[in-house]
C-alpha cells in the first residue's frame, strides 16, 4: 500500500507540529513519532479502523486528542486529515 497525502492534511500536521513544538521543545516531534505509529497500523490493517464519518476511516492517535481521517482508493491509503479532536466535528473532512 502506498501512503499519500492531501493538502489539508500536511497543512494539519504542520500547525499542530509548530503549535506542539511552541509549547515545549521536542513535543512537536513526539506528536510526529505519535503520528507515525498510528499511520504504520493504518498500512498493515487499512481496514482495522472503522468508518467514522462519511466514507472515512478513523484512527484516533495515542497521546494527543488527534484523529487520522484516510479513505482507501485503489493501492493508496490517502490521508485527507489530522484532526485535532477538540475542534467542532463540522469540521472534519
Amino acid at each position: 500500500m502506498r501512503l499519500r497525502y492531501t493538502d489539508r492534511a500536511r497543512d494539519d500536521l504542520k500547525s499542530a507540529y509548530y503549535w506542539y513544538e511552541k509549547q515545549s521543545r521536542g513535543l512537536g516531534n513526539y506528536f510526529l513519532d505519535s503520528i507515525e505509529v498510528g499511520l504504520h497500523k493504518i498500512l498493515e490493517q487499512p481496514k482495522l479502523y472503522k468508518i467514522q464519518h462519511g466514507n472515512f476511516h478513523a484512527c484516533i492517535i495515542r497521546h494527543f486528542p488527534f484523529s487520522i481521517f484516510y479513505t482507501l482508493e485503489d493501492d493508496s491509503v490517502v490521508v485527507h486529515a489530522v484532526f485535532d479532536n477538540r475542534r467542532d466535528p463540522d469540521g472534519r473532512p
